[in-house]
């Protein structure tokens, strides 16, 4: 099975951004960062979705989040799917906050469940198509509107780019570099998205 073992985000400051994954979201070895000063406007195409078991992880993952340097985008609040808010990383990654539960059952921890890869595509349908001929197994599917991949450590999601911005708050217009590349065992190539893949040894 191919899986994604990390992402790396290209950041023109990566002490004080390994500084915000490492110790601000607990993130360990699954996000890593490198120096980039690759030109990028606006969305980059793709979001760090960070799920968790309860709206107070939400809550402390947060406020950890705005206390390091991030921005807030959505507010954490209630809706029909669970409770989840949205802060920009310092270094202008999303990153979206999500529980499937509205409802506590412990004291707040910053326990993350899931890592989740949202990546923004011109056509959900034929970026699933590539992903599986290059070994990606599909968990979920739900047609040409979201597709998300049993790809281990981080779990790989495709959704519509304008629909992802939508959940993320933020306008779907964006130019020049993602910066960010996919960590994973199933070799070096470029999306139809412009996404990079980078070979791993599994680290």
């Amino acid at each position: 099975m191919t899986t994604i073992d990390y992402i790396t985000l290209e950041v023109s400051d990566p002490t004080a951004a390994d500084l915000f994954y490492t110790e601000a979201l607990e993130l360990g070895k699954h996000v890593q960062v490198r120096a980039s000063d690759a030109p990028t406007t606006g969305f980059r195409g793709f979001t760090l979705s960070l799920v968790v078991s309860q709206p107070a992880t939400v809550d402390a993952l947060a406020s950890a989040a705005v206390d390091a340097g991030a921005t807030q985008v959505k507010p954490a609040a209630k809706s029909l799917w669970g409770y989840g808010g949205v802060v920009q990383a310092p270094d202008g990654t999303i990153v979206t906050l999500a529980s499937s539960s509205k409802k506590n059952t412990g004291p707040a921890t910053k326990q993350i469940d899931d890592i989740v890869l949202q990546l923004g595509v011109a056509d959900v349908a034929a970026s699933k198509q590539f992903y599986v001929d290059r070994g990606l197994t599909v968990a979920k599917s739900y047609g040409r509107k979201y597709v998300q991949f049993d790809s281990g450590p981080v779990t790989l999601a495709l959704y519509k780019r304008r629909g992802l911005a939508k959940v993320a708050g933020v306008s779907p217009d964006g130019t020049g570099s993602h910066r960010m590349a996919v960590g994973s065992g199933a070799g070096s190539f470029t999306d139809p998205d412009g996404f990079t893949w980078e070979t791993t040894s599994g680290k």
